[in-house]
């Protein structure tokens, strides 16, 4: 399993079209994606579950990657989160 943590640095947080993009970017993989905050947990494949968390910006999150191509999902969602989160 591979783990990586992410404060939201996007002023409005993780809002709809961002965590489309991740979403889709998370489907790619076979791996099971979760993302955690405040003892809440959602599958980061699931857009619904991912906007319910209400991930604001400056919170801190948990990301959890487990299976066949955990390595991978983990460098590219770390990625993309640097880069529009």
């Amino acid at each position: 399993m591979r783990q990586f943590e992410y404060v939201v640095t996007e002023p409005v947080g993780i809002h709809a079209r961002p965590a489309s993009m991740l979403v889709k970017a998370a489907m790619a993989y076979t791996s099971n994606i979760t993302v955690k905050k405040d003892g809440k947990k959602a599958d980061v494949k699931r857009l619904m579950a991912l906007m319910a968390l209400g991930v604001k910006c400056n919170e801190k999150v948990l990301f959890s990657i487990e299976g066949e191509d955990e390595e991978a999902a983990a460098k590219e969602l770390e990625a993309y989160c640097i880069e529009n989160l």
